[in-house]
């Protein structure tokens, strides 16, 4: 099956979503269709061309949109002086809000892919009445669990990695929240001490996370790198903002507010969220949910499973 073919965008342009803000947006596909909004990962990564295959063009009224402080929004959070205060979860959840009502839309299918899972699913659970569908892959909820695992916890699998990391790290920081500990290393005044961090965040993530050459290709740009990393432990150092603080975090804890949307869970059986069985809790407290397990696939969803599974789940709903 495979992705569709490449498609450029008919309608594009830059939400003003308050606080000095601007979101990149573009729409492709059947203009009549069936709504879908793509939430990237990261977060911090940035929408790509990537993400206009998932959906039939002819069927879907596909949008895509760069998410605060990322891609082609602005400011760019690679900017000393962009104010990560007004970069949250409930500010994401607040731009999706006024990009559906700027495009007239009234319900749409949230398609998201890891931190876009995170993302998609609380905005799910916060508005119910605008999301008719959810197709999530790379599954993640944004705990403090999962924080844990992919900082320290992947230590013992890639210690030559981890140890490189902690190095660039103060010894007084080793001990806590690691992906605090780097943001506040990447919010120093010093340039060069920014610069070091940034790039001991995306070494670390490089050597645990496999990617596409194309993707790690991305870290060699500075702009893109400062960016990346400090939005990623910016939220990752502070639960994701979404709470309390529980170790299960508050998505799971919420798994009963998707009760009645429909949603499909693509997972990869390599993929290192798995060693906390995340994604079979949130299928099970979640009766209205798919899960597809793909063989031989980690943390990506470029492989050929991945792709045939993401293409046939937006295929299905687009008939509801």
């Amino acid at each position: 099956m495979g992705l569709y073919p490449e498609i450029e965008p008919y309608d594009h342009g830059m939400l003003d979503v308050g606080d000095g803000n601007h979101v990149y947006w573009e729409v492709c596909g059947n203009p009549r269709g069936k709504p879908a909004v793509m939430l990237h990962g990261g977060p911090g990564s940035g929408c790509g061309a990537g993400y206009r295959r998932y959906c039939d063009p002819a069927a879907y009224r596909i949008v895509l949109l760069d998410q605060r402080g990322c891609g082609r929004s602005t400011p760019h959070s690679s900017a000393y002086d962009t104010d990560m205060s007004v970069n949250t979860t409930a500010h994401l959840i607040a731009d999706l809000e006024r990009l559906r009502r700027h495009l007239g839309i009234g319900r749409w299918l949230v398609w998201g892919v890891s931190w876009g899972s995170v993302l998609g699913l609380r905005y799910a659970q916060t508005h119910p009445q605008a999301v008719s569908e959810l197709v999530l892959t790379a599954v993640a909820t944004g705990s403090n669990r999962e924080v844990a695992l992919l900082t320290r916890g992947l230590g013992q699998f890639f210690p030559d990695a981890f140890q490189r990391f902690l190095a660039a790290l103060p010894e007084d920081d080793r001990e806590g929240n690691l992906a605090a500990a780097c943001n506040r290393l990447i919010e120093s005044p010093d340039p060069e001490v920014r610069s070091r961090a940034a790039r001991a965040w995306t070494d670390w993530e490089t050597a645990t996370i496999p990617a596409p050459p194309r993707s790690v290709e991305r870290y060699e740009d500075p702009v893109f790198r400062m960016g990346f990393a400090r939005t990623v432990t910016h939220y990752w150092g502070n639960d994701h903002f979404l709470g309390d603080g529980n170790d299960e975090g508050v998505i799971l804890r919420d798994a009963h507010l998707l009760r009645g949307i429909p949603g499909t869970l693509v997972q990869g059986s390599l993929d290192f969220g798995n060693l906390l069985g995340t994604v079979w809790r949130l299928h099970r407290a979640w009766p209205d949910s798919e899960l597809l397990v793909v063989d031989d696939v980690g943390h990506t969803t470029g492989a050929p499973g991945m792709a045939d599974a993401l293409v046939a789940a937006t295929d299905a709903y687009a008939r509801h």
